[in-house]
């Protein structure tokens, strides 16, 4: 156990290391992740001339919510996996004892630790802007969405790096991404809340995973009414789905990524 907390601790030093090298580009890469804050205002515009679900101050809690909670799910696994697999790169990882789905892993969570005084400086500047909206969440809620954060994560790594195993058939398996990136942006919480949208519809995106990678979190976090018993279990069910699959289509992958030369 020891060895591998020890290396592990290693391991992402290395990527720590080597993700500083990059703090410039990271502090505009969170910058480029604004538009929930953009949305902010047009939703607690339209919160002030209309009686909707949630007030105008809700609703700069929730985008607030929604700008925290991107940097530490968003990922980018499918672009670094695409170039490994067309420039041969792969082939040195799979020499290793070690799966290179960890180096992806290691690196992601490196570039979120970076990120920190970043994510803290923007938290107080928000504040500072919009007093109002300040909050202290209760313990209990603020526990579980930190858990369920986490969670969000590695679903949302789960979802890009089994998109990214069709690199192996195809040489733009990204596309598949940017397909999955439009039905994000509508359903996942980022330019409106759940809350707002039609029981119906609400209820049919809560069984989809993409639920649970943005709007789940902030709504936890904000002890909106939510499922959480229901939303948990929905939430552990597609991270073993698309981990099976992912796993499937990885040893299906290395076959023919073998076959060809790789």
């Amino acid at each position: 156990m020891y060895w591998i907390i020890k290396k592990t601790i290693t391991f992402l030093s290395v990527y720590y290391a080597y993700m500083m090298e990059y703090r410039a580009e990271i502090f505009f890469w969170i910058l480029s992740g604004s538009l929930p804050i953009i949305l902010m205002g047009v939703w607690i515009e339209a919160a002030t001339q209309n009686e909707l679900r949630l007030s105008p101050v809700e609703f700069a809690r929730y985008f607030f919510c929604i700008f925290q909670i991107r940097q530490f799910t968003n990922v980018w696994v499918v672009w670094d996996f695409e170039k490994e697999v067309l420039e041969g790169r792969l082939s040195f990882k799979l020499l290793h004892p070690l799966d290179p789905g960890w180096h992806h892993v290691a690196r992601h969570i490196a570039e979120k630790i970076a990120r920190l005084p970043s994510v803290i400086f923007f938290t107080i500047l928000f504040f500072l802007l919009y007093p109002q909206a300040f909050w202290i969440p209760d313990f209990f809620h603020f526990l579980l969405s930190f858990v369920v954060i986490i969670a969000a994560f590695f679903l949302n790594f789960l979802i890009q790096y089994t998109f990214a195993m069709f690199t192996f058939w195809t040489e733009r398996a990204s596309a598949i991404q940017q397909f999955w990136n439009l039905a994000y942006v509508f359903l996942s919480g980022m330019t409106a809340p759940l809350d707002i949208f039609p029981d119906g519809v609400r209820e049919i995106v809560m069984w989809t995973p993409i639920a649970y990678t943005a709007y789940f979190p902030a709504a936890l976090l904000m002890a909106l009414p939510v499922n959480i018993i229901n939303g948990l279990l929905i939430m552990m069910g597609w991270c073993i789905i698309f981990f099976v699959v992912n796993r499937w289509l990885w040893r299906q992958g290395t076959k023919q990524y073998s076959g060809m030369g790789g």
